[in-house]
């Protein structure tokens, strides 16, 4: 029923796919290694506000310049919000570089992560 080259045919097929699943499974661990350190920051344009954002987008540092005190509170809150949005908006688009570099904006993968951050982390909307 099968010759000995049909056998050798699947042999390479099979191996063929598990070299293919394991360069994908050590891309997409490089990819997760290179978004898990990403950061990003953002300084309003007054020099007021300065946010650092994580991985994840929440904020991991906040500086207040002394000036900031001059403002209404509300003004202030409104500063830290946009700086805070701008930073975000940055991490998102350095999150859509690692991913184009590493597997491809064009890939299923590199399609689900950059719709990720892009949904997640929009400019402040006023």
């Amino acid at each position: 029923m099968f010759d000995g080259r049909d056998l050798d045919e699947v042999a390479r097929f099979a191996n063929d796919e598990r070299s293919g699943v394991a360069a994908h499974a050590a891309t997409t661990r490089a990819l997760s290694k290179r978004l898990a350190s990403l950061t990003a920051s953002a300084r309003s344009d007054d020099g007021l506000v300065r946010v650092t954002v994580g991985p994840s987008g929440l904020v991991t540092d906040l500086e207040l310049a002394e000036g900031i005190r001059r403002l209404p509170a509300a003004e202030t809150a409104l500063l830290i919000l946009r700086t805070m949005r701008t930073a975000q908006s940055a991490l998102a688009a350095l999150a859509t570089s690692v991913t184009t570099e590493t597997v491809g904006a064009g890939s299923a993968t590199g399609m689900a992560i950059i719709e990720s951050y892009t949904a997640r982390l929009q400019p402040f909307d006023e």
